[in-house]
């Protein structure tokens, strides 16, 4: 199963990921959720972090995508990652074995944000695509600050920003993308920005989901 779906929306909701004792994790800054890698009821456990979002990422016009951050979350429904709406429609499904995140940026230093929500049930990964992509306007998957030392500035919260939204097994990938200086313009331009990305990470998770 593949669906896909992109939105263009305009409001920024942040969480800001540091690094302690070597490890990248997820703190607070102002809004949004995560969750903690557990086996799912057939014991296969969610894609390992690395293996969802590599270092770099052809963009399809001969650069790249570099990673700046990447965290495994306590919890798919904190309120610190997700948006109320989101974490509701998690809680009445099955469950969410876990989410990882990742913030990318290209060479002219717009960011894009990466999420894989891995469920229990593939069913619920479909019902969350599909209400999500239905509500263009209503923003429940937080973007992340940029760490210290990425050469990317922290956008305020009225800052531009598409997002889209694709459906591999049990996995929900979730791709935000934002113009370097945050700009409400041209937002079909970031949408083609975006797209080279969420469609990679999102071929690895289906990969993984597959078995392949």
């Amino acid at each position: 199963m593949q669906l896909v779906i992109g939105l263009v929306v305009a409001g920024v909701v942040f969480f800001v990921l540091t690094r302690v004792g070597g490890e990248t994790v997820a703190g607070r800054q102002e809004a949004a959720a995560a969750p903690e890698a557990v086996p799912s009821a057939s014991d296969r456990p969610v894609i390992p972090l690395a293996d969802a979002f590599p270092d770099r990422v052809p963009d399809g016009k001969g650069g790249d995508f570099t990673k700046v951050g990447a965290a495994t979350l306590k919890s798919c429904t904190e309120p610190d990652s997700v948006g109320p709406a989101l974490a509701g429609m998690i809680e009445a499904g099955k469950g969410c074995l876990g989410e990882h995140v990742a913030l990318y940026k290209d060479a002219q230093n717009n960011q894009f944000n990466l999420a894989v929500f891995t469920m229990r049930d593939p069913q619920d990964t479909v019902t969350l695509v599909m209400r999500l992509g239905g509500n263009p306007t209503d923003y429940q998957v937080g973007a992340q600050a940029p760490p210290p030392g990425s050469g990317l500035k922290t956008l305020p919260p009225d800052s531009g920003m598409v997002q889209s939204f694709t459906g591999r097994g049990r996995s929900m990938v979730v791709g935000l993308g934002q113009w370097s200086d945050g700009a409400t313009r041209d937002y079909q331009g970031i949408v083609d920005r975006l797209s080279p990305l969420l469609q990679h990470v999102s071929d690895r998770v289906g990969r993984y989901e597959s078995g392949s």
